[in-house]
C-alpha cells in the first residue's frame, strides 16, 4: 500500500512569542514595547493572525495525510522527504530560508498578514490551502520553477541560496580576494560580493544596482541568469576596480581565491551558516541544478 502524502509546515516565532521568551512574561514583554512607543495589541493582533493561518493550514489537511511541522530554526535539522508538499507560512523571506534544503519538492506559500508582506512567493490566502494541496500532489503540477544559486569551495564544500549568496567578511569590512570572471581576473579589496538570482532582484541586489550607473540586466526569477556586484572596491596599487559588475549565464562561473584568512559566503542573510574560507582557497559561483518549486 502506498503512503499517503506528507504535508511540511514551515513557520517561525512570531514578535510575540520572542518577547516574552526574552521578557519572561506578556505583561513584561508589554512594559518593554511601551518604553520604546509600541502597543503590544499590535504585535497581540499580528500573532494571533499567524495562529489563525497555522489552524486554518492545518484543518486543511486531510485527516489521513501524513503532517509534520517545523520552526524555521530547526530548518537544518529537519529531514524534508523527496515527496513532500511544503506549505510555508509568513513571510517571502521564510520561503528562501526553506529552499535552501529542499531539492524538487512543491512548495505552497501562505500569507498571513496580507498587505503587510510583498507575497512575492507567499501568494496564497490561508483559505486557499485546501485546494492548493490537493493541487500539489497531482502529477507535474503548474508552479514556477524559480532559479537558485550555488557557491562551492575547493574543499568540498557547498551552499545554495533563492535569492543571493554574499562573499567577504563576516563584519563585512575590507575582504582581499582575486575575483575571477569571464572579463579576466583582479585582485580586489572590498566589503565584499554580491551573486543574485532573479528573485534576489527585488532585495539587496536591488539596492546595490541602483547606484550603479553601468549595472547589468537583472536576470527574471525563472532566468537561468545571475547578476553580480563587488561592494564598494578600493582602488590602491595592489587592488583595483574595474571588474565590479556582471551576469552570469548557465554554465558560466564566478570565482573568488581568498587573499584574507576567515572570509566567508552565506546565503539569503543567515550568516550562522556559512563556508568559511582560509588563504588560498577558492570558491565558485554558479547557477544551481536545483530551482524552486513554487506553486
Amino acid at each position: 500500500m502506498s503512503l499517503k502524502p506528507r504535508v511540511v509546515v514551515v513557520h517561525r516565532q512570531t514578535e510575540f512569542d520572542e518577547l516574552v521568551a526574552r521578557h519572561g512574561t506578556p505583561g513584561q514583554a508589554a512594559f518593554f514595547l511601551s518604553t520604546r512607543g509600541r502597543s503590544m495589541e499590535e504585535v497581540k493582533r499580528r500573532h494571533e493572525l499567524t495562529t489563525e493561518s497555522l489552524g486554518e493550514v492545518a484543518a486543511a489537511i486531510p485527516p489521513d495525510w501524513r503532517r509534520g511541522r517545523v520552526e524555521r530554526g530547526d530548518l537544518s535539522r529537519f529531514a524534508f522527504d523527496p515527496g513532500d508538499v511544503v506549505v510555508v507560512v509568513g513571510q517571502d523571506g521564510l520561503v528562501a530560508n526553506v529552499a535552501k534544503y529542499l531539492d524538487g519538492q512543491v512548495v505552497i506559500g501562505i500569507d498571513p498578514e496580507p498587505g503587510r508582506n510583498a507575497g512575492v512567493l507567499v501568494r496564497h490566502a490561508p483559505g486557499e490551502a485546501a485546494g492548493l494541496l490537493h493541487r500539489a500532489i497531482r502529477a507535474n503540477p503548474a508552479s514556477d520553477h524559480l532559479t537558485m544559486v550555488t557557491a562551492s569551495s575547493d574543499d568540498g564544500q557547498t551552499l545554495t541560496a533563492l535569492n543571493e549568496v554574499f562573499l567577504g567578511h563576516p563584519s563585512h569590512q575590507s575582504a582581499r580576494y582575486a575575483l575571477v570572471c569571464e572579463m579576466g581576473t583582479e585582485h580586489q579589496s572590498s566589503s565584499g560580493v554580491l551573486v543574485g538570482t532573479g528573485t534576489g532582484a527585488t532585495g539587496w541586489l536591488a539596492s546595490v544596482a541602483r547606484e550603479r550607473a553601468s549595472a547589468p540586466g537583472m536576470p527574471g526569477p525563472a532566468d537561468a541568469a545571475l547578476c553580480w556586484f563587488v561592494r564598494e572596491a578600493w582602488p590602491s596599487r595592489a587592488t583595483g576596480t574595474s571588474l565590479t559588475s556582471g551576469r552570469l549565464e548557465a554554465g558560466e562561473k564566478l570565482a573568488l581565491v581568498a587573499e584574507t584568512d576567515g572570509l566567508v559566503v552565506f546565503g539569503d542573510g543567515i550568516e550562522a551558516d556559512a563556508l568559511t574560507l582560509r588563504w588560498g582557497q577558492r570558491v565558485e559561483v554558479r547557477v544551481s541544478d536545483r530551482a524552486l518549486r513554487l506553486i
